[in-house]
């Protein structure tokens, strides 16, 4: 079930948010905690051939807001979903197709829940992580406002 939820997912991207599809953005893995997009260098390059930061940028913001709805859809609950406020620290170049990672923490989490449910709107902070030959290349933290 989670595969079609990922699958999903990546439809949803792709319908509703064009420019991942432009990036080729795909959803590499979801467990119920944890969501993977990856997508390839090529259409993502600069002039330096390593990836582009605007595009490292939009697939750590995706990965996040790509969690968020995973979760929502599986509470049966439809919301909107927007960035509000991120920060983002490029620590290497990467040379290599881009694989980001989105953890959720299982408290936080509940607690969002809560408010998402006593006042229809909540945020919720997420961190992504994007490894370059097994180090972190970019850490990204934003905070996410799901309403309506």
């Amino acid at each position: 079930i989670r595969m079609s939820r990922a699958a999903e997912l990546e439809r949803t991207l792709h319908d509703e948010i064009p420019l991942s599809q432009a990036m080729g953005i795909r959803v590499a893995a979801y467990d119920g905690s944890s969501l993977k997009l990856s997508a390839p260098l090529a259409p993502n390059t600069n002039h330096k051939r390593t990836a582009f930061g605007g595009s490292l940028y939009s697939l750590a913001v995706l990965c996040g807001w790509g969690l968020l709805h995973l979760k929502l859809a599986e509470a049966k609950l439809r919301k909107h979903i927007v960035i509000q406020e991120s920060d983002i620290r490029y620590l290497l170049p990467v040379d290599s197709d881009m694989l980001a990672e989105c953890k959720l923490e299982e408290k936080a989490f509940e607690r969002f829940m809560s408010m998402l449910h006593k006042h229809d709107r909540a945020r919720l902070s997420l961190t992504v992580t994007i490894e370059h030959e097994g180090r972190t290349a970019v850490e990204f933290s934003g905070r996410y406002v799901v309403y309506g």
